[in-house]
């Protein structure tokens, strides 16, 4: 009674054989859940890619189409003043902004290692800037606070002392593009200071009681020590940095006098402005061989100066 409605296979009977289809599925089951991401990169990764690098040696225009093939693109960028200057103020703005910001990081992440009150208050008003800083709201802020009649100048003139043109003087300009980089070091701070929990507390009291002052103790354990992490932070922010868009183009739109256009900010004007698809790849093909070249000599310069401690 208790078996009444249903069938059982006889006793002899051989298990039913999976299809070939059936089986492929089964044993290609890891690839085909990922099948829609690797669409997706061939998509919107690799053609893009790839179609740049054809495009740079093209005369390519968004409305014109292709009319010659060449390397007049490459030749342009370095002997048109208007490219060469925005790669060498690319390049200046890199290495002004990546040393400044990893100093402010390191600087309070060091000080909030410390057991302080309102320790998680501060961690996450020093995170903020990290996370909104990038946004366009924030660089219509900082254009605000920052033009002749804002809040700097303002503040300055209540105690007597006439506030510069921040924005229009080429001599200011480019720190205050600067500024909003550097003001955003969050993300590398909260690096920082997981690097420094990590360094062994057995270290500072054996050099305590060699007589090695905090500022001793600083650079002989916490500097070696936390290397690793200031070498991740450096590719990071150098390459960031050769990115950077929002800032000029909202704050300054590139002025005075181009002290403040950027590589970026010269492919999108190549590009959607002047529809000159061919000249925008090759300008980003470039700023990519200058990211890789600076990459490559800190990977090889790390020998040099990265502590690893296996």
């Amino acid at each position: 009674m208790g078996n009444q409605g249903y069938q059982t296979a006889p006793a002899g009977a051989l298990p039913r054989r999976k299809g070939k289809f059936a089986k492929f599925v089964e044993q290609n089951i890891g690839f085909i859940y990922i099948i829609p991401w690797i669409i997706g990169f061939l998509v919107f990764k690799v053609y893009p890619f790839g179609s740049s690098l054809v495009y740079s040696f093209t005369d390519f225009n968004l409305f014109k189409g292709i009319k010659e093939v060449g390397v007049m693109n490459y030749v342009d960028i370095f002997t048109d003043k208007k490219i060469t200057t925005a790669l060498i103020t690319t390049v200046k703005y890199a290495f002004m902004t990546v040393p400044l910001k990893l100093i402010a990081a390191l600087f309070i992440a060091y000080i909030l290692n410390f057991k302080i009150k309102c320790l998680n208050l501060f961690r996450t008003a020093y995170y903020i800037p990290s996370i909104l800083g990038g946004s366009v709201a924030i660089a219509v802020l900082w254009k605000a606070l920052f033009r002749d009649e804002g809040l700097i100048n303002t503040m300055l003139g209540y105690i007597g002392i006439q506030g510069p043109s921040w924005l229009s003087d080429t001599s200011y300009a480019i720190w205050i593009i600067c500024l909003l980089r550097i003001w955003q070091f969050g993300s590398a701070m909260v690096l920082f200071l997981a690097a420094l929990k990590g360094v062994p507390v057995d270290l500072y009291e054996a050099a305590t009681i060699d007589g090695a002052g905090k500022w001793r103790q600083f650079f002989t354990i916490t500097i070696p020590l936390i290397t690793p992490v200031i070498f991740y932070n450096l590719i990071t922010q150098i390459v960031q940095a050769f990115q950077e868009f929002n800032g000029p183009y909202i704050i300054t739109q590139g002025g005075p006098r181009n002290s403040t256009t950027l590589v970026a900010m010269l492919v999108y004007n190549y590009g959607f402005k002047l529809n000159e698809m061919g000249m925008a790849s090759a300008i980003a093909w470039v700023m990519f061989i200058a990211v890789g070249i600076l990459s490559v000599l800190a990977f090889i310069s790390q020998k040099y100066w990265v502590y690893y401690s296996d």
